[in-house]
């Protein structure tokens, strides 16, 4: 019998924005979930983001962002 794949995400706080509790807790019930997390950290450009994604060969990409900067981020 074949094992399933888990499904690889990549979280991500894009800009100056510092809080990082909500990213946490997404990616703590990802997990119970049974995905793999690759958490980036805080204050990514979207460069990083992107060029973390590739790296890391993940399946999707969760974005937290709280301040509003998504409006000149991305």
């Amino acid at each position: 019998m074949a094992t399933k794949k888990k499904i690889r995400v990549l979280a991500a706080k894009p800009g100056l924005d510092g809080h990082d509790r909500g990213i946490k807790v997404v990616a703590s019930a990802l997990m119970d979930a049974g995905m793999e997390v690759v958490y980036t950290g805080l204050r990514q450009t979207p460069s990083q983001i992107v060029g973390a994604a590739i790296q890391e060969d993940v399946d999707v990409i969760a974005v937290s962002i709280l301040s509003g900067a998504h409006d000149y981020l991305f």
